[in-house]
Formats: C-alpha cells, structure tokens, sequence
C-alpha cells in the first residue's frame, strides 16, 4: 500500500511537533562523550537511546548511514532496526546517505531505501544530483511510487560545495548557477502539490544572504547548522525569508551532546523546537 506524500506527512508532522530533525550521528568521538565503546555494542546503545528519547517527539529524526556502514553487516543491521523502530514510534526517518549516480546502479539505491518493501525503506533520502539531475530520475520514480521523498544537495554549507554548486553553465543563458539550477528544478517536480511537495533541498542555514535564489521550490528545505556549526534558529528568517516555514532545521550535536540521559536529550530537543518555532511563526 502507498503511503500519503512525504511531503503532506512532512507538513503534518512538523505543525504538529515543531519543524525540527534531529540527526543520529554515532561518530567515536560523540560514542566516548557518552561512555560509550566505538564498537557495535556501542552504537547499538547510542542509536536505540535516541529512538528511545526523541522518535516519539520530534517531526524527523536523520541517521547517517555512514557511521553505520563503518561497522559493516552488524552496523547496517543496527541501522534497519534504528529506522524500524523510529518509525513505528511516529518520528519520519530522512536517510542521510547522499547516494548519487547514474541508471541501473542509481535504481539500485532508490531500491535499497525507497522501495517500500526494503529492509532500509526510509520516509526521505538524501541525493547528490552532481551527475545531472536526470540521473536522479530512477530515485524519482520510486519515490512517487513508494510515498517517499528526496533531499537533493543544492546549496550545501561545507565551503567546498562553492566551487560547484556556484558555477555557470555556459548553456545556461538566464546566468543561473548550479546551485539555482537545481532548486529549479524541484520547484518542477513539486508543481501543483499541496499542501507541499515530497521533494526538496539541502540548504544550508550558515550560508547568510541567499535572496539571489528562489527558494519557493513548494516543497520542504532540509537546512543543516543549527547549533555547533553555528546558525540560530533566529537565523532561519534572514536566510529563508519567504520560505522559512517549510524549512526543517537539522540539530544533530546541539542535541546529542546531552546523551546518554533521555530527559536531557528531550528537554534540549524541545527546546530547539520551541526556539525554531517562535522564529518561524515570527515572521
């Protein structure tokens, strides 16, 4: 059976919880502030307290899949039961995976976390459009098919991500960079859907003055930053302006610093929401 569109759950569950996701991110050194092993054990403990603290709570919870893959079969068996049991709990799960490539082997991965039936099926997937939006298309189709939607990377925060996604392509004679080249092309995918489209950006909230782009994609804006990496949710409506309430603010270290306590991994979530919420609803 299809699932309702991300996008319409995705709205529902951020009026109702509050536009916050909170990332499940089991790197070494956040398993030693725990007093935790940096081992399967250990990321077994760490994933299962956050599901357990947070999946009942927040709209979006968001494992990295990387920290899981590092440990092999068991880190990726910890992974499906961490994204099994968030769900089950109410939270959407937003595979952060970046997955990126072309034909059969693109289809391959849109399988392995959008197909409803996969061990791995996730509400939303992270992807890398850096071989050509249309080599996202087999990730498209399963995601329309499934219920489910994509994150594209667009305008990423790492200082990097400027060397390409601010390029101009010379075919390109409105002088759009990559960048706005993509977020044109959600806004395509997203046409006409309500009350908000299933596919969407990564966008980052340290990037500061974005009024050069159109971020009215009608769909949901994944915005990582908030917290250690140094935005506000006072940040959001500078740097979202007119499309700041479909923003989903990403907290990951903000929060999971308070661990292993399951009060004190609520409480600071709360209060990351309530911040980003009285900042949204500002405007």
């Amino acid at each position: 059976m299809t699932l309702e569109p991300f996008g319409a759950r995705l709205r529902r569950a951020m009026d109702e919880r509050g536009p916050l996701c909170v990332g499940i991110d089991p790197h070494a050194s956040l398993l030693a502030e725990w007093g935790l092993n940096d081992d399967v054990a250990g990321l077994e403990r760490f994933s299962r307290t956050v599901v357990e603290a947070l999946a009942g709570r927040v709209a979006v919870l968001k494992p990295q899949a990387a920290f899981f893959e590092r440990f092999g079969s068991r880190g990726v068996a910890v992974l499906e039961k961490s994204v099994e049991e968030a769900r089950a709990a109410g939270a959407l799960v937003v595979m952060d995976a970046k997955r990126g490539d072309i034909g059969s082997t693109m289809a391959a991965y849109a399988e392995a976390f959008l197909h409803k039936d996969a061990p791995l099926f996730s509400d939303a997937l992270t992807v890398s459009p850096y071989l050509g939006y249309g080599s996202l298309s087999p990730a498209v189709a399963m995601a329309r098919e499934s219920g489910a939607g994509l994150f594209v990377l667009a305008l990423t925060s790492n200082p990097e991500g400027r060397e390409v996604q601010h390029a101009v392509r010379v075919e390109d004679h409105a002088g759009r960079n990559v960048g706005a080249t993509m977020l044109a092309h959600l806004a395509a995918e997203n046409a006409g859907e309500e009350p908000l489209g299933s596919f969407g950006a990564v966008v980052g909230a340290t990037l500061g003055d974005l009024s050069a782009y159109d971020l009215d994609v009608n769909g949901p804006l994944l915005a990582p930053g908030i917290g250690a990496q140094g935005a506000t949710p006072a940040d959001l409506p500078r740097v979202f302006r007119g499309a700041v309430r479909n923003v989903v603010p990403n907290v990951s270290r903000g929060v999971l610093r308070h661990g292993p306590d399951v009060v004190a991994l609520r409480d600071a979530a709360e209060r990351f929401a309530q911040e980003i919420r009285a900042a949204v609803t500002a405007v």
